[in-house]
């Protein structure tokens, strides 16, 4: 039998059952969809954290100081830490696998413009720190080595704390008491998406200074267990992700020996490292966006049960036709094929239908705002793959037995069925 005419018949009889038809490959859709949509929206999430862990800063390790876990050097266990300048000079003159390295220093104190008065938290930084955390303005200039060289009183608003003390004002070159002394704004930054900070919160909220005039002006409050030339905490950034680690074994090296304690201890900094952290979080949202694919595949695949199971009820209610076919002269192959082709029509219908609606949306949900929690689905070329692949297979199995059942029926039998 010619190809048209089977195809003829097959459009036919799904015609004339065109709801049971429908809501099968309403199932082949729905699954479709699933995998583009699901795996889409894990690897979004993917790249969100990855975006957000960014904003804290790329292959970076923050160093804070901690108590000694064991004896060395004479001294006792349980001995504190406390990181100073001094320490950030040394890691810069002596780590040789250490790219650049900031000390911070971190206060809460009064901050008062000509519009409105705040107590927000001020950073005290050098001037690589802003490169390494991610600092860009949306107004102004970042601050420049001179700054930091000359104690400049300059200083960077995060950009909630420029929404607070300059509402809706020009705000470059204007002046800002801090802590009692006069600084001049050079520049607002841009907005982060943050979800994660260390010591006093989001960058949107801070202020930034050169850490030479904040040492000078507001350094931390004297009281016992403060250092001459104490900082809150040293950011290095290594040469390269490579040698992350052997960056950090060097720093641990040097400030075990200026702090007289074993390299090994543990205890004795308190350390983020978030390339550390990042590894972590793509492990985490890779086995996400694994669950969602398999259960989106798992869901097409009980689609293909639906399509196996309307052609076997298809080939019930036709027995009797199939028997008056085979009467006139069709033969097994005929069978078979047009059962077949049946079953290839409903799965590359609806098939093509999801591909089209999971791509769709995911194109859709870019243009439309969504929550800072929701990302924006990525189109990936691996979900589209397994999702055709999936369907192939059950093009194959779904179809292939119930034509084999129909093509195997005798004549005699199908004739003699009401």
């Amino acid at each position: 039998m010619p190809l048209s005419e089977i195809l003829k018949q097959t459009l036919t009889a799904l015609w004339e059952t065109k709801l049971r038809s429908f809501l099968t490959m309403f199932g082949i859709v729905w699954g479709i969809t699933s995998v583009i949509l699901l795996v889409g929206l894990g690897i979004g999430f993917n790249l969100d954290q990855k975006e957000h862990l960014r904003t804290i800063g790329t292959d970076i390790a923050i160093l804070f100081g901690g108590k000694t876990g064991a004896q060395a050097g004479g001294y006792a266990a349980g001995r504190d830490i406390r990181l100073t300048v001094g320490d950030a000079l040394a890691i810069q003159e002596k780590a040789s696998l250490v790219k650049t390295v900031s000390p911070e220093l971190r206060r809460t104190v009064s901050e008062v413009s000509q519009w409105n008065a705040a107590s927000r938290p001020v950073r005290g930084v050098w001037p690589e720190y802003q490169r390494f955390r991610s600092l860009t303005v949306e107004q102004g200039r970042l601050m420049s080595p001179q700054d930091e060289a000359n104690g400049q009183r300059v200083i960077l608003l995060g950009a909630d704390a420029n929404r607070q003390l300059f509402p809706g004002k020009p705000v470059i070159g204007q002046s800002l008491m801090v802590s009692g002394y006069n600084y001049t704004v050079i520049g607002v930054l841009k907005k982060k998406k943050q979800n994660g900070s260390y010591g006093s919160g989001p960058d949107n909220t801070q202020l930034f200074v050169p850490f030479s005039s904040m040492s000078r002006d507001f350094p931390l409050p004297e009281k016992p267990g403060i250092v001459q030339g104490m900082v809150s905490n040293i950011v290095v950034e290594p040469v390269s992700p490579d040698l992350h680690e052997q960056a950090l074994a060097q720093v641990y090296r040097i400030l075990a020996e200026r702090h007289h304690y074993n390299a090994d201890d543990k205890e004795a900094l308190w350390v983020w490292d978030t390339l550390q952290g990042s590894k972590f979080t793509e492990r985490i949202f890779g086995v996400m966006t694994l669950f969602f694919g398999a259960v989106a595949l798992l869901t097409l695949a009980l689609g293909g049960i639906g399509v196996m199971n309307i052609m076997l009820v298809a080939v019930t209610e036709r027995t009797r036709e199939i028997g008056v076919r085979k009467a006139l002269g069709a033969t097994a192959r005929d069978i078979r094929r047009q059962f077949l082709v049946e079953s290839a029509i409903i799965t590359i219908v609806s098939g093509l239908a999801g591909l089209t609606v999971g791509v769709g949306i995911c194109l859709a949900m870019r243009f439309i705002p969504l929550p800072d929690f929701i990302p924006h689905p990525v189109i990936s070329p691996a979900a589209i793959i397994a999702s055709l692949s999936t369907l192939t297979v059950i093009t194959l199995f779904a179809g292939t037995y119930p034509a084999l059942r129909a093509a195997n029926l005798s004549p005699m039998e199908c004739l003699r069925t009401e």
